[in-house]
């Protein structure tokens, strides 16, 4: 739907974490079951990226999760290997048991794209320090106070890049607890 980037992007948070149950009561656990099931093209009982991916668009007919390979990869990552392996491969898998974390993963990493899309204006995925600086109005609507831009700047670029890759920023607005203020949580 949506091929529009940052500011220009509107998204319908409620829609979005509609698409995304990763509640506990059993109407939520029974639809994650269903979505499970139709992204598990092979009935193996395991989720590799290409299905999550694919199952994005299919299954869940989001488009805007589906742009936004680089947080669906993270969310991926971090949640493949959480429960206890069945299995010499089930590591490299999201599993059944993993999966409403995927979930849970998916939409925060989502939010933290969208944000990340907001700073940088010049669509290139990655900030530099100017745009970093003129972002300060919108992290501290988001729960951070930035006093010293350049500082935090060099704080988050733990690469020493000169950029601000989204990895980065992912691990220091976790770490500072952002938060948009116009989505639904």
């Amino acid at each position: 739907m949506s091929t529009l980037r940052g500011g220009d992007r509107k998204i319908d948070w409620a829609q979005l974490s509609a698409k995304l149950p990763s509640g506990k009561s059993a109407a939520e656990k029974q639809r994650r079951r269903q979505i499970f099931n139709a992204m598990d093209m092979n009935g193996n009982g395991y989720l590799s990226l290409a299905e999550v991916d694919k199952g994005v668009r299919d299954v869940l007919k989001s488009d805007d999760l589906f742009d936004c390979k680089p947080g669906m990869l993270r969310a991926f990552n971090a949640v493949k290997d959480t429960a206890p392996a069945h299995t010499p491969h089930s590591d490299d898998y999201v599993t059944r048991a993993e999966f409403r974390l995927l979930l849970v993963a998916m939409r925060q990493m989502f939010e933290l794209w969208h944000m990340f899309e907001l700073i940088d204006t010049g669509d290139d995925r990655r900030v530099d320090e100017g745009e970093f600086t003129r972002a300060v109005p919108l992290l501290e609507k988001w729960g951070v106070k930035v006093t010293n831009p350049s500082a935090t700047f060099k704080e988050i670029d733990t690469n020493n890049g000169g950029q601000i890759l989204f990895d980065e920023f992912v691990a220091w607005a976790m770490r500072k607890g952002l938060d948009l203020e116009d989505d639904d949580d």
